[in-house]
Order: C-alpha cells, then structure tokens, then sequence
C-alpha cells in the first residue's frame, strides 16, 4: 500500500472517529438531561424518591436538647445522638480552613459538584472500581442529610452507585440554591460523626478539647478533621499514635494551599495532641446531675402536650439554675460529707450500722439484696429460691466501686457490694431566691453515677425540729407574741386513745424550769414549749398552716407533728420558708423560665405561681423568730462562721429526728433560702450517738460552706 492509500485510510478513520465523537458527544447531551430528568422525578418508580422541595429547604437534623444555666453555661443535654446545632459564626476561622483545605480546596468555585472529582468518580463507575471520591462538601453534606432518600432501592440492575451519586448531584445543587456557602459548611460539620459518641462539631469540641468551636486552633482542627476519615483509626483516645499520623497529613494540606509557612507546619507537627480535657458528655457527669435527671420526666411532659421530641428536636431549656452557685453548692456538700463519713467509718468501726432500738436488724443485707434489680433477674433466670442465687450472691467478681478518694477497682461479691454502700451517708440540698421562685442550686445526692435517687425532691424523711417553725408560725397567727413567756416544764398531753403523750428535750429531760419566751424557745429548739404550743393551737391548724405555706405532702394531725413527724422534702421545706422571707407570699420553687426551638424561638415562657399564704406583719415576725437561731443566747445557729453574720441578717433552723437518722439545716438571708438534708439510705442507718448525728453537726456546716463561697464570688 503506497503512502497515498496509507494517508487517505488514516483520513477516514479520524473521520469516523471524530463522527463516533461528536455523535456521543451529542448523544450525551441529549441522554445525559433525560437521565437526570427521569431519576429527579422517579420515573416508573426505577429509582427511588427524591426529598421534597420542603425537606430540601428545611432539612431535618436529629439533635440534641440543651439545658441552660440562667447564666449560659451548658448544663448537659439530652439526646440519642450528641450533636449540636451551630451557626457559621460559631466557627473557627482555622477551623473552617483546615476543613476546606482537606475535603474541598476548590468549595468556593464549584456549585455542589466538582468537575474534576466528578471525572475521576465516574472513571471508578465506569471501571467497576468505585470507592467513593469526588464528593464536595455540599455532595457529603447531600448524603448525610438525606441518606434514606439517596439510597432508596433502585430497580436499576447494575447502577445503584451511580444512581446515588446522581441524586447526591441533584441535592447538591438544590442545596447550593437554597442556601450560603458559610451555611452549608456549618451544616455539614453540625451533621458528621467524630466518635466517642460525638456527632457535630460543638459537641466534638467539647468532647475532646472542652471547649467551643470558635476556640479550636490549627493542630486541634486537624485532628477534628482527621477523624472525618475514620471515627475509630484516627480517633486520638483509641488510636493515639495513628491519630497523630493523620493530623499531621491535614496539616500538610494547610501547607500545600499556603496557609502556614513552613516553620509553622514544623512547629505545628512537633506539637502533641493535649486530651487531658477529653470527656464524654453523659447524664453522670458535668453540674447538676441529680436536677437534670429528675426534670427530665418534667420536660418529657411538656413535650408530650405540645408535640415535641426532647431527645431529637434541638430545644434549648434555659433553667434558673445559676452555674457558679450550683458548683459551690456541689462542692459545699463534697467537702463536708467526705470528712462526715471519715467520722461515721470512725464511730462504727467494723460493726454494723443498720439498728432499731439499738440492735443489728437480723438479715440485713440478704433482704436489702432482695430488693434490687438483680435479684429479680436472678429469680426470673433460676426461679425463686433455687441454690444458685444464693451462689451469684456470694461469688465475687471484679468491679469499680465509688470512694470519696476516687472511684477504686475492686474484686466483691453483691453482698459485699451491698455491705459497702449501704454504710454511705447522703445529702440532699437546694438553694432558692425566694422572692422569684428561681431555684439556684440542686444538688441530689453525692454521686450520682453510684446512687441514682435523688433526695431533693423525690427523697421525704422527717424534718424533726426544722418542722417547729409551722407551730410557732401558727402561734403567731394565733395572737402569741414572739416575747410570749412559757416555762421550760414537762408537758402531759392526753392523746384519743387516753394515753399521755410526754415529749423530752433532746438532752432527755423534761424541762429546766425557765421561764423564756417562744423565740428563746424556737432559737434553742426546745421541744416541751413546743408541745405546749402545739396543744395550745391544736395540730389541724398546725397541718392547714404548713400546707398554706407551702408543704404539699400529707402530714398526720397528731401532737408529735409538733417535733416533725411527717416526712417532707427538701423541696417543699425551702419552698415553705421562702413564705417567710418573701413578705408571707408562697411562690412555688420552679426551674425552667423558657424553652427555645432549633432556630431559637421561644415557644414556652414560665412564670411563677403565687398566693398570700399569711400576712406580711405575721411574715415579718417569723424572719424575727427565726433570726433567734443567730442572735438568741443558747440558738442553734448561734455557731455560724462570724464572716457571714458580720453585717448580715441571718436566720436558721436545725432539725434532728429521734434516733438521729435524719439531720436537716433551713437557712435563710433576705436573698437566699437554702434547705439541707443529710442521713443514711435508710432510717435504720444512723450515728450510735445522737449528738453525733444532729442536724448542727451532719446539715448546717454544708450551709455555712456553701454561703461562704457564695459571698466570697463578688
């Protein structure tokens, strides 16, 4: 064949091929809209839906419920996913950098698809070798939102990947037309994963670093980015070292795009990752576990009647709870109770403490144990009274155990278990201004990882003598002035069923012989004056006076209500004694002032509920019995630290049950009415000496700790 031939074949080849071109090429054009077009609407049902125009311009994003301090800290949330919602201005500018440069250098030039990563996902397509690559940030942000629709079933045989990735394009573009670039990357980090139970970029933040996102520094984002790429290889508390590895890589990108020179990429890589503010956020840890825990079936309520998820929409509860009061009132009840139950191991030593009327209770722990959940499935799996419980209650297995030095692992059997921790004394405290109703401080309980119940408001023991104010109060109601004279002599009282009701002083005996007046009497609690006010004013006046003031519990109309029979919570005494403070108006304690949606609407406002409970003279004159505690001789409060009494109008009360199971403390000041509980698990767990479990010793140090650190934050 001569060259001529050879040129002219060549020439009809590179025709046909620019023809096959060209022909493809229009056929591309052509095909390429109508494939699109049909897998938008779904055509025949081939592909699967797409999401509405109204989900595209309000995407749904399961978060997280906040719960506020009235002074904006964080608190703690509620969820099934941590996550968070946060704004662009919420964001780093290193932050925001860091992930553009390692997932989307070019996001500003593209609108939702990249050209260039497109070519390259489509020659995996094409190849049968896809595994992902070419997603813009808009693309991730497409499938993260809207994953359910992407990855419908197709009835495509053979194109299902392409099919995605289609629709991931299609919503890529809406989202690009619905919304700013600055939104979409704040969308897209409120939406990814980090692990260790993280999803979004404040709760990640947190979570790692402790602190917000407006915070996080170069190296720091970049571990944050890194773990895009794999929640589990590169997450820096499981895989220290790989996590490195990769932050490292991001900060290589930082370089390549000329974002850091590169004395500071050096200075970057040589730095390690600091996790010593790592922590997982969960309802045991963080201020006010015990007030979280117990208003979560408040606010499940409310979500019920007004057609929201607690656990997915995003509300923020902003409570009256005040972080700095609540951490002293944390602390307060720490260092007390630590160096109390130093004083209870003491006392005891290696006997028992569970007694009636002096003596061990038989069985003690095998009932207790009876009573737990792991009994019951101990029953459920082996049947009631086979052998093998009592061997699972006896075997000793390893476990962590909680100590005031610190939480201690251990090898103990359930009864052994149970011999530990029933040997514990709690506390339950709240602060309150009584002038709002603003609850300002919770505190439950002393862990509540190892003992859930909470004892402020759930929690009812008898308040012993801190009930004596509702008699008095009565008294006064009644005529008795504060300056009324009454010997300190026995009381005999006939009770209906004839017998004769003779109440001791705490010190057992029956009287002194003074003669004082009902505020003496109320300052040093004495319990013969007391009683013969209470005959003297009849308990049912007592009871209906207590519950105007504001105890909703029920209470027994008989004359030892007179030394605090009834059982009471912390809850309702320090709402009760706000009565007093507050010029004789109740304002029931409260917590929540407002519930905000996702996007910050407020859809629920608080406010009080009040009543006249007595006047305001017979209010007044109960502030001036009560400051009897502090400035009467021989007054129960009379002990307080000087630095809160200098300058300060101060009223107290103690109160101690029989056996001294039960030691309480009411404090009050013109803006702050605080209760404090302390006592065993149960009532038969109490100090073997009175005066060693009296509410002077067990109560009212917690009181002073916390009113000290309060004054002292200016």
């Amino acid at each position: 064949m001569g060259l001529k031939e050879k040129l002219n074949l060549h020439s009809k080849w590179y025709q046909r091929a620019v023809k096959l071109v060209w022909l493809l090429g229009f056929a591309g054009f052509i095909l390429l809209p109508i494939y699109v077009f049909t897998v938008d609407v779904n055509l025949g049902g081939l592909y699967g839906g797409m999401p509405s125009l109204k989900a595209l311009e309000n995407p749904e994003n399961d978060l997280s419920s906040e719960l506020m301090s009235a002074d904006g800290v964080s608190l703690g949330r509620y969820y099934k996913l941590n996550r968070l919602q946060i704004s662009y201005e919420e964001l780093s500018d290193e932050l925001v950098t860091t992930l553009l440069s390692s997932e989307d250098h070019r996001f500003y030039n593209h609108s939702g698809i990249d050209l260039i990563g497109l070519l390259r996902a489509a020659k995996g397509v094409l190849t049968f070798g896809y595994a992902g690559g070419g997603s813009t940030i808009t693309m991730q942000l497409a499938e993260n939102l809207f994953k359910g629709d992407t990855e419908s079933d197709a009835r495509v045989p053979g194109l299902n990947k392409l099919i995605i990735k289609t629709k991931e394009w299609l919503i890529s573009a809406q989202l690009e037309g619905n919304f700013t670039k600055k939104e979409i990357i704040a969308m897209y980090l409120n939406t990814v994963p980090f692990g260790q139970g993280s999803f979004g970029i404040k709760s990640a933040a947190e979570t790692y670093f402790g602190k917000s996102a407006d915070s996080l520094n170069y190296q720091e984002s970049a571990v944050l980015i890194g773990l895009l790429q794999g929640n589990t290889a590169f997450n820096p508390i499981l895989n220290y070292d790989r996590s490195l590895v990769k932050r490292n890589e991001v900060l290589n990108k930082l370089k390549r795009y000329g974002h850091v020179s590169a004395e500071d990429l050096d200075s970057l890589k040589a730095l390690p990752i600091d996790i010593s503010r790592y922590e997982v956020t969960n309802q045991n840890t963080g201020l006010a576990t015990y007030f979280r825990s117990v208003i979560r079936n408040d606010l499940m309520k409310w979500c019920k009647e007004n057609g929201y998820d607690l656990w997915e929409d995003g509300l923020k509860i902003h409570t009256t709870i005040d972080s700095r009061m609540q951490k002293y009132a944390e602390k307060a009840v720490e260092e007390h109770m630590a160096k109390l139950q130093e004083t209870f191991y003491e006392k005891w030593g290696d006997r028992d403490p569970w007694r009636t009327e002096g003596r061990v209770i038989p069985n003690y722990l095998e009932k207790s144990f009876r009573r737990t959940e792991h009994y019951r499935l101990l029953v459920k799996k082996y049947g009631k009274g086979d052998d093998s419980i009592k061997i699972v209650m006896n075997t000793p297995r390893p476990m962590r155990i909680f100590s005031w030095n610190g939480e201690i692992d251990t090898v103990f059997s359930p009864l052994d278990s149970i011999n530990y921790y029933k040997r514990f004394l709690h506390s339950g405290m709240m602060s309150m201004d009584p002038k709002t109703g603003h609850i300002k401080a919770w505190v439950g309980g002393i862990n509540h990882k190892y003992f859930k119940y909470d004892h402020v408001r759930l929690g009812k023991r008898q308040p012993g003598s801190t009930f004596k104010p509702f008699i008095y109060g009565t008294a006064i109601e009644q005529d008795f002035p504060p300056c009324y004279e009454v010997p300190d002599v026995m009381v005999s009282i006939r009770l209906p069923d004839g017998k004769i009701y003779h109440p001791p002083n705490s010190d057992g005996k029956y009287g002194s012989g003074e003669l004082m007046t009902i505020r003496q009497a109320m300052a040093r609690s004495v319990n013969t004056i007391t009683a013969h006010l209470m005959e003297r004013v009849e308990p049912r006046n007592v009871v209906q006076y207590a519950h105007r003031v504001g105890i909703d519990s029920d209470l027994d109309e008989v004359y030892s209500l007179a030394l605090g029979v009834s059982d009471v919570s912390v809850f309702e005494m320090v709402g009760a004694f706000s009565t007093f403070v507050n010029q004789g108006i109740y304002t029931r304690p409260y917590f929540i002032a407002r519930i905000e949606d996702k996007n910050g609407n407020v859809i629920e406002n608080w406010v009080p509920e009040t009543r006249q409970a007595i006047s305001e003279q017979n209010a007044y004159k109960m502030l001036y019995m009560l400051r009897g505690g502090v400035e009467e001789e021989g007054g129960t409060s009379v002990y307080l630290p000087y630095e809160l009494k200098v300058d300060n109008e101060i009223g107290g009360k103690t109160g101690t049950t029989n056996n001294a199971s039960d030691g309480w403390y009411m404090g009050i000041t013109k803006d702050l009415v605080t209760g404090v509980w302390v006592g065993g698990d149960e009532r038969s767990i109490h100090f073997e000496q009175w005066s060693d479990g009296q509410g002077g010793r067990t109560a009212r140090p917690i009181w002073s700790k916390y009113m000290t650190k309060v004054y002292k934050d200016e």
